[in-house]
């Protein structure tokens, strides 16, 4: 770690040079933060980043590996003898709207030193609005209430690099979809948790992620993968049956139901890599915070 009398965080940001107009004011906004000893790297994920700002790094991947694997690759870029005490996950069109908001995440962490990530409060800068799925907990009506957590909203976290490494960082073969999850729960079994810090404002617009083409059938997939990989096995029946459930209660579309179920078969096939199952203690930790590992 690099010696500095300020917290040091490596900033890692994607980039398909897809938005020419968000990028700028976001990189804008993460370099003004003050108070932190910052490194930033821009990961073109199947591009030459474009709008990169002097000083900060960049890695050019050939072809885009998808989203997990893009951020496993930028902190790596910064790993090593002057690697920041914590990585900064941030989408890049995000906004960070005060000048001390690191800083204030990293305050979060000091307080409390059993959560291996900080989760702020993420709002659409026009409305305000926190969608459901940026709250990081079942009961998600009262977006404002912080507290203990056991997922996350990935495009905008603070993690500790020791316990991201420790946990051997996302799924980089998942692409797109429910990788904070996997983290999460790896995270969990390691005896750490997460902190929501709703008072901690970063904006983000709050588009549908339905927009992407392969989002339903990612969605399924990795669901399934999930299961496989992290659950213990008497729970991957009752998991996987409560997703088939719940997605066909909400979705009244039935072309998307069936390409959602394509999907579900698609994970049922395999691929799902490395079965490592949580202990049942981190079940019963993880129920005991108000997220049992069966929803």
């Amino acid at each position: 770690m690099p010696t500095s009398s300020k917290p040091t965080i490596d900033a890692v940001v994607l980039t398909m040079n897809d938005r020419p107009e968000e990028f700028p004011p976001a990189m804008a906004s993460l370099l003004a933060q003050q108070d932190v000893d910052l490194r930033v790297v821009i990961v073109g994920n199947g591009c030459t980043p474009d709008h990169v700002p002097d000083g900060v790094k960049t890695v050019v991947l050939p072809e885009n590996l998808g989203i997990p694997e893009g951020r496993n690759v930028g902190a790596d870029a910064l790993a090593g003898p002057e690697a920041g005490e914590f990585v900064f996950f941030f989408d890049n069109d995000a906004v960070i709207p005060t000048t001390d908001t690191l800083a204030r995440l990293v305050d979060q962490a000091r307080r409390h030193p059993e959560a291996a990530y900080i989760q702020p409060r993420i709002a659409d800068p026009d409305t305000g609005i926190t969608v459901r799925r940026w709250v990081p907990r079942l009961r998600a009506g009262d977006p404002t209430r912080p507290g203990t957590v056991t997922v996350m909203a990935e495009g905008v976290v603070l993690v500790r690099r020791a316990a991201y490494e420790q946990a051997g960082g996302w799924p980089g073969h998942f692409f797109l979809y429910h990788e904070g999850l996997d983290l999460c729960w790896r995270l969990a079994d390691l005896g750490y948790t997460g902190w929501y810090a709703p008072e901690i404002v970063i904006h983000h617009p709050a588009t549908d992620p339905g927009r992407h083409a392969l989002y339903l059938r990612l969605v399924a997939r990795n669901r399934v993968w999930i299961a496989y990989r992290r659950l213990p096995a008497p729970l991957v029946p009752l998991y996987l049956t409560a997703w088939v459930l719940i997605t066909a209660a909400r979705t009244r579309d039935r072309k998307a139901l069936a390409t959602w179920l394509a999907g579900f078969r698609e994970g049922l096939r395999g691929g799902h890599g490395e079965r490592r199952p949580m202990t049942w203690n981190t079940v019963l930790r993880l129920t005991r915070a108000g997220r049992p590992p069966i929803v």
